[in-house]
């Protein structure tokens, strides 16, 4: 099953208290919507695991900007610290992007991509982008969409051509200032 995922995570009950922003851009690198989530206060931070090295993508004062380009077929969230380095860039491929009122969605196709500031990347979720196609959730068509959407952003990452990442300081920037 497909799973929509909102850009206010409103659901989450990790944060205790957040402050949020979103807005619309139409400019010439970037055309969609942006929130940013800040996790002003979290029940326990979040550590998650690649390779040999574990990584906190949430705690107190953490900032998560999400990007929603409209007709793409990814999402990209950039995790930034309490001090406002990036933790890690996740790049979410999907079916689309949209706005429910108000609020920018977008519809998860499993696969993933993680980069971190390192140049580390990683391909995630393969096993369960697999086991939808298997059991008949994905047609062959989303299936074959979602791993030529992954290979073409691995070919723009490799040729350093992916300009959300470049985007994410300059984007947050411009959020932080409605946060509410």
């Amino acid at each position: 099953m497909i799973k929509r995922r909102y850009g206010n995570r409103a659901d989450w009950k990790r944060v205790k208290q957040r402050k949020y922003a979103q807005t619309h851009l139409s400019t010439k690198e970037f055309q969609g919507y942006i929130t940013l989530l800040h996790t002003v206060e979290v029940n326990e931070p979040l550590i998650t695991r690649y390779g040999e090295k574990d990584i906190c993508i949430v705690d107190n004062g953490y900032m998560w900007l999400q990007h929603f380009p409209l007709g793409k077929y990814h999402s990209v969230t950039t995790m930034f610290d309490a001090n406002g380095d990036v933790v890690q860039w996740y790049i979410d491929i999907c079916l689309r992007n949209g706005v429910n009122d108000g609020v920018p969605w977008m519809d998860d196709l499993y696969l993933d991509i993680v980069v971190l500031p390192s140049g580390d990347v990683f391909q995630l979720d393969e096993d369960e982008l697999e086991h939808a196609y298997k059991s008949g959730t994905l047609s062959k068509s989303l299936y074959d969409l979602a791993w030529n959407e992954s290979r073409e952003i691995m070919k723009k990452l490799i040729n350093d051509e992916f300009t959300l990442i470049k985007l994410a300081h300059e984007h947050r920037r411009m959020l932080e200032k409605d946060l509410v």
